[in-house]
């Protein structure tokens, strides 16, 4: 019988709790990370790189198969089951071979549907967990897509894991986490475990606790953390890798609430939603009375030859909005979103009017 990974992720008091480092570069440093997670109960899965997907070519890619042993007997040596990232055929293959409990799939990986089918076949009939991270793009489909895929192989253990998404010199993350997306997984999919990389969304250490903070917020199941004996001397990820005593520290400041509500704090909880959900229709009602507008004005823009996009008046109409954001209490890059919203179903609206005469005439 294969590790039961979701009956152990339900099981643990939150978070479940997945660290290593980012590649395993030696044996002794497998076996030194592994006894220094061992000591902490907190920690459930050992995971290490073998194989390193690299953006440029000269970087360090992984020490290849010979790292599968060391993590394997570091993982048995500290009781500890492992884990580790599978890219293809062949990596799936040497991983099961070598006694590795878990596999993951990573972003450049789950991108690509192609790869996921035939990493889903070698593994059809395989009793194994398999952890998909999201893909690189925000696409939310492409994740459930890859989810599929591993399902319909007959992979019954599967876990999501949220590692933000590629963003060109983003000021704060290395992957923006746009939290909506796990959110909205989540949603479709309430029974499958959600797991949450801060290593990877942050990409330097000083943002691992307040993005594990966030994920605990939300109601994730659990983290995935790089550790590694000496984080400065790590050839991969350096910045982003912590201690296995500066995790522990990380976790016990973790402030951990309770999704369940408990009976007395219902009725308080249950009235303000209701509050909100009349609030919200009130928005929504709104937005119709608005869009009803916006089609009287797309028929008069359509009758007098006027084009759809007025770039100018909607340039005034954004600043304006912003300019009020402090008035508002709301944040300029929430006012910002809901504007485009708006925008365009507004064109949407306006762009169907206007091609309305020429289908009739077709």
């Amino acid at each position: 019988m294969s590790y039961p990974l979701t009956e152990h992720i339900r099981k643990e008091k939150r978070p479940f709790v997945i660290a290593g480092p980012c590649s395993a570069e030696s044996e002794e440093q497998m076996q030194v990370i592994a006894a220094d997670l061992a000591r902490d109960s907190k920690v459930k899965l050992l995971r290490a790189g073998i194989w390193k997907p690299r953006t440029r070519p000269d970087s360090f890619s992984g020490i290849g198969q010979a790292g599968l042993k060391w993590l394997v007997d570091a993982g048995r040596q500290n009781g500890l089951p492992v884990c580790t990232e599978v890219a293809n055929r062949e990596h799936v293959e040497d991983a099961l071979k070598a006694g590795v409990d878990v596999l993951w799939i990573g972003a450049r990986t789950s991108v690509n549907p192609f790869t996921v089918q035939e990493i889903a076949d070698v593994l059809r009939g395989v009793e194994i967990p398999v952890m998909v991270k999201n893909p690189i793009n925000p696409d939310l489909n492409l994740w459930i897509g890859a989810l599929e895929r591993l399902e319909k192989s007959g992979i019954k253990e599967l876990t999501a894991i949220h590692r933000g998404f590629s963003i060109y010199q983003h000021r704060k993350y290395r992957n923006v986490p746009n939290w909506e997306l796990p959110i909205a997984l989540k949603e479709r999919f309430q029974e499958l475990p959600l797991i949450c990389d801060p290593s990877h969304i942050g990409g330097k250490r000083s943002l691992l606790r307040e993005i594990s903070q966030k994920a605990m917020d939300l109601n994730f199941d659990g983290l995935m953390i790089e550790t590694h004996p000496s984080p400065e001397q790590a050839l991969s990820d350096a910045e982003q890798q912590i201690t296995a005593d500066e995790l522990n520290d990380l976790l016990s400041h973790l402030v951990l609430r309770s999704a369940e509500i408990r009976a007395g704090h219902a009725e308080t909880i249950d009235d303000l939603r209701e509050k909100i959900a009349i609030l919200d229709d009130r928005v929504f009602e709104l937005l119709s009375a608005r869009m009803d507008i916006s089609s009287e004005l797309g028929h008069f823009k359509r009758d007098h030859h006027i084009t759809i996009l007025q770039t100018e008046h909607w340039k005034n109409m954004i600043d304006s909005r912003l300019n009020k954001s402090a008035d508002y209490g709301l944040t300029r890059r929430f006012i910002r979103q809901v504007m485009d919203a708006i925008h365009q179903e507004s064109i949407r609206r306006q762009t169907k009017i206007m091609n309305e005469k020429e289908d009739q005439k077709r």
